[in-house]
């Protein structure tokens, strides 16, 4: 059995919840439109923006 099933979908959902929604909240708050969050879905580009988001300064960061 090869392919994707409905199974497969159903957990590829609950994975985008996972790593999606909070991004989607993080986003913002970094000063960043929240539908950037979308591309966590992406291999690699999810690690990049987690260094990118670590490392910048946040609007926040000024007293």
């Amino acid at each position: 059995m090869i392919g994707f099933s409905i199974f497969h979908s159903f957990f590829a959902l609950i994975f985008l919840a996972i790593v999606v929604i909070p991004f989607w909240k993080i986003f913002p708050r970094a000063g960043w439109p929240a539908p950037m969050a979308l591309l966590m879905w992406f291999p690699l580009v999810n690690i990049v923006m987690l260094y990118v988001l670590a490392f910048k300064e946040w609007p926040g960061d000024h007293p």
